[in-house]
Order: C-alpha cells, then sequence, then structure tokens
C-alpha cells in the first residue's frame, strides 16, 4: 500500500464532499450537510477561496482529507481551523490520520499561526484518543451556537 500527500485541487471535490456524507453519517447528521458540490468547489478554488485542503491518497484513491482555514482570535490571533478531518472507514488504522495531521501541524507552523484549533464530539472516543496521543487541549465549558441562514432572515433590523 502505498500512501501520498498532496494539496487538494478542484477535480478531489466529488470525491470531497462524499468523504464529508460519510463523516456526517458518522457523527449521526447527515441532514445537517446542505452545501452543494457548485457551493463547494467556489468556496475552495473559486475568485474568493476560503478553504484550502490536504488529501491522502491510498494507492490512487483519496483515502482521506483534511481541510481548514484560518480563523481570527481577538484573544490568540491568527489560528489554523481545523474544519474537517476525515480517513474513510476501510482505511482507517494504516497510518493516514497521522500522515494528514502531521501535514496540517507542519502548515500552521510554516504559516506562522498562534495554534491551531478544532471541535471533536464527546462521544468520538477513538478521535479524542487520537488527538491525545499529540497531547491536545480538549476544551470544557464552550457550548456551540450558530444561526442558519433561513434564521438569519427572520432577524429584523
Amino acid at each position: 500500500m502505498e500512501i501520498s500527500m498532496r494539496t487538494a485541487r478542484q477535480e478531489d471535490c466529488g470525491r470531497l464532499m462524499e468523504l464529508i456524507h460519510e463523516l456526517a453519517l458518522y457523527e449521526k447528521a447527515p441532514e445537517e450537510v446542505t452545501v452543494t458540490l457548485e457551493e463547494f468547489v467556489d468556496a475552495g478554488f473559486g475568485l474568493k477561496p476560503v478553504w484550502k485542503a490536504f488529501v491522502a491518497e491510498c494507492d490512487g484513491q483519496i483515502a482521506g482529507f483534511a481541510l481548514f482555514y484560518t480563523r481570527y482570535s481577538t484573544w490568540k490571533g491568527r489560528r489554523l481551523y481545523l474544519e474537517d478531518f476525515i480517513v474513510t472507514d476501510a482505511q482507517r488504522g494504516k497510518g493516514i490520520g497521522k500522515i494528514l495531521f502531521d501535514r496540517v501541524v507542519q502548515e500552521a507552523r510554516e504559516g506562522n499561526y498562534s495554534g491551531m484549533v478544532w471541535q471533536v464530539l464527546d462521544w468520538n472516543t477513538p478521535a479524542i484518543n487520537f488527538y491525545n496521543k499529540y497531547n491536545a487541549g480538549v476544551e470544557a465549558g464552550w457550548l456551540n451556537a450558530s444561526l442558519s441562514a433561513a434564521q438569519l432572515d427572520k432577524i429584523e433590523n
């Protein structure tokens, strides 16, 4: 088995969307994926790209990816935000996740970010155990809040 790492290309987006759906199913929220392939491609490769990703290929097929972007913290400065990090179920346990994660860590170092942040579900023990190997801090006490586009439209100014 040969594993290679590279920056994602526009033609990878269809496969990345498949993996995004796989991740959403694993996280018990498949209905939450509402982004279209067209919007996903534009957000990564359009006039104003907002994300970048690394893909891991195993024997020529994308087996996993790590998608990230710059987040700004008024307390910490520029931070690399790891939005999605997935290795397809059939390829887990082969070191692909470590290769991907290490590449994102390298990106954070090379970009002079003040650190890197991400979220992990409190029940996702395999992921938490993986991050613990890096001595990552998993914070308690913060709740996620959001407004959907439909909710934004209902707010009166």
